[in-house]
């Protein structure tokens, strides 16, 4: 019994020991959505080493790019029920469930780097309350460059895009393709070369990055510079998993995030013109929408705009007012 007793005190301590290493050298998995070569995906990494520095190497986080932990649409719910303690998705992705978070989808409101900041600025605290509802903390926000349309022929008007399959990435992608007589087919970033090939897809919405990431001009052949919008991805926590660290340990990733966040923007905006130009050189035509083709599509964005104030209410509101007020 002796001998029992002192190799059961043994084990225990040899259990609290370890217990007392891995609450010091925490590890925690970062699924993200896009690929690794991704300047969104890149600037994860450099916040996952700002982390393990800034802590000490007391949270040592492991980035998973272009979904190969989960999909992109599984992200949120992946962090929200704590399967992952932290990861990145495309914001407005969630404004089926959360119409707040198109915030950043509002057509030709907010079409410059600078006023897209100002847009944020209204919308964060507002923006920051509804993630916190839905068990979730952002550390911090990244945008693309401006969206604009990827065609497989020249499209002067809508009269060019009727029946088009045109992938969305979420509700208001989806109510461009519509109103233009396209159909939408939803389709995460990850998936869309082999969606293009297939002739899944035709068409889509997007920054310059994602058709150089996915080499589109292998199946596509324009691009119509629009504009339309600059998107945000965010980078959120569970909010248990957040809660639950130390305060030294809050401030170290919130700082990590803060620089991580500002650069990603820099990145963003010193990329945008640089895509384009690889678009170019990959032998796809390149130019500004037509004045038909650009007023059919602001007349929808002052409807979806219209559509999103009326769903959301007094917070969307409030959000454009203070937008608007600066």
């Amino acid at each position: 019994m002796k001998k029992s007793a002192l190799f059961l005190s043994a084990t225990a301590g040899v259990a609290m020991a370890v217990s007392a290493s891995v609450a010091t050298a925490e590890k925690w998995d970062m699924p993200m959505a896009y690929a690794a070569t991704n300047f969104h995906s890149e600037m994860g990494v450099v916040f996952a080493d700002k982390v393990r520095e800034y802590t000490g190497g007391d949270i040592d986080i492991t980035v998973h790019a272009g979904g190969s932990l989960f999909k992109g649409g599984e992200i949120k719910r992946a962090i929200q029920t704590g399967q992952a303690p932290i990861g990145e998705r495309f914001m407005s992705a969630h404004a089926n469930e959360a119409p707040l978070l198109g915030w950043d989808n509002l057509p030709f409101v907010a079409t410059s780097y600078e006023d897209n900041d100002r847009l944020w600025a209204a919308a964060k605290d507002l923006v920051n309350a509804q993630l916190s509802d839905l068990n979730l903390v952002a550390l911090y926000t990244c945008p693309w460059p401006g969206q604009g349309f990827y065609f497989k022929k020249e499209v002067t008007s809508s009269a060019d895009t009727q029946g088009i399959k045109f992938r969305s990435y979420n509700s208001a992608t989806a109510t461009f393709a519509e109103e233009l007589g396209m159909t939408p087919v939803q389709i995460e970033a990850a998936e869309l070369s082999q969606a293009l090939a297939t002739g899944v897809a035709e068409s889509f919405i997007s920054s310059g990055s994602t058709g150089y990431d996915r080499k589109v001009w292998e199946h596509l052949t324009h691009y119509y510079k629009v504009n339309a919008w600059l998107p945000r991805n965010y980078v959120m926590v569970n909010k248990g998993a957040w809660e639950g660290l130390a305060d030294d340990h809050q401030a170290a990733l919130q700082q990590a995030a803060d620089e991580t966040g500002a650069a990603c923007s820099a990145k963003s905006a010193e990329l945008a013109s640089w895509y384009f130009e690889q678009l170019a050189a990959n032998g796809m035509s390149v130019e500004d929408a037509g004045p038909e083709f650009l007023a059919e599509l602001q007349a929808i964005g002052a409807k979806m705009t219209a559509d999103w104030l009326a769903t959301v209410g007094a917070d969307g509101q409030a959000i454009l007012d203070a937008y608007n007020a600066n």
